[in-house]
């Protein structure tokens, strides 16, 4: 072999083996490509957080918060309820497929006054759901305004007895309420007075004043005591004339002496001696006038023909305003 031979086959070998190596780095670096494609990463769940509430009224809230979709489409809503096993959800809304924080904000309604609920935000997409942290709120407390009912017992009340008067106060504050009973007698152009010492209503709104030794017909009503005295509805108690009634024999066969005493004196007023008959109204059987009277009573008397057995009693008609009408208990006349 001629040395120029030899030259020209050392320079093909050459030629062969830098080929050979820009091939081998060119397969090289085909795998670093691909690890880096494999490298990028995983789609992400979105973030989630639940912010503080806002607008809080007596029957709704509005709830905020944030959701980061990480570049998928996304969808968020509120859970809430009573617990923190919730029970109740808004309506799904999209937040789109940002990457990054985007603030929300739903609104419900139809809560109750005065409790607490619990909420959270969830937020869903492709990659998985969120649940946002717990938040408690409290919806306002509606204001009812104050309001009683009474009765009085008896009605009528018999001239200087006792009598009570009772109800329930209802409204926002009126458990364990201190209340005072009023009063503004006849002919009732006077202002009210209070009549019992303060009392308080029990942990239902009830409440019960007693009242000792009514002389006349009074306009009577209860009154919340506070920083504004609230005046409830005016009932009007009667008082009776207290009547007696007594017998004794005329020594005349079928005739008996009915007497007796209204009180207070009640000169001239009309009486009526009446038999009581079962689920029937009672048979008056004679009249008289109240008569003479004392510093404090006047009284009556007549002589009445008993045609019939029976329980009998008198009534004292009066209207004049201060008192009312009133009757005696039911002697039995055989």
């Amino acid at each position: 072999m001629t040395r120029l031979a030899t030259k020209r086959r050392i320079a093909t070998n050459r030629r062969i083996a830098l080929t050979g190596a820009l091939l081998t780095c060119a397969t090289l670096a085909a795998p670093l490509g691909s690890q880096a494609a494999a490298r990028k990463p995983a789609p992400l769940p979105p973030y989630v957080y639940t912010g503080t509430f806002v607008g809080v009224s007596t029957t709704s809230a509005t709830l905020n918060g944030s959701v980061n979709p990480h570049g998928l489409e996304t969808v968020y809503a509120f859970q809430y309820g009573l617990t923190t096993a919730y029970g109740a959800q808004t309506s799904p809304t999209q937040v789109g497929n940002g990457a990054v924080g985007v603030k929300v904000r739903q609104t419900i309604t139809g809560l109750a006054p005065g409790t607490t609920y619990h909420c959270r935000l969830i937020a869903t997409n492709a990659a998985g759901t969120t649940n946002g942290q717990d938040v408690a709120f409290t919806i306002k407390a509606k204001k009812i305004p104050l309001k009683f009912e009474i009765t009085a017992t008896p009605d009528p009340v018999v001239f200087g007895d006792s009598f009570s008067v009772s109800g329930v106060l209802t409204g926002t504050e009126a458990i364990n309420h201190e209340i005072i009973l009023q009063a503004n007698p006849f002919p009732y152009l006077g202002v009210f007075r209070e009549m019992s010492a303060p009392t308080m209503t029990n942990a239902s709104g009830d409440f019960s004043c007693p009242v000792a030794n009514l002389l006349e017909s009074t306009q009577l009503r209860v009154a919340a005591v506070g920083p504004q005295t609230i005046g409830g509805r005016t009932i009007v108690e009667r008082v009776a004339v207290r009547v007696s009634l007594h017998l004794r024999s005329t020594g005349r066969h079928g005739f008996v002496r009915l007497y007796g005493a209204v009180e207070p004196s009640e000169v001239g007023a009309s009486v009526s001696f009446q038999l009581l008959r079962p689920h029937r109204a009672p048979l008056t059987v004679a009249w008289t006038k109240v008569g003479r009277a004392t510093t404090s009573a006047s009284r009556f008397s007549r002589t009445v023909r008993i045609r019939r057995a029976g329980l009998y009693r008198t009534v004292v008609h009066v209207s004049n305003g201060v008192q009312v009408s009133g009757s005696s208990r039911a002697l039995l006349i055989r």
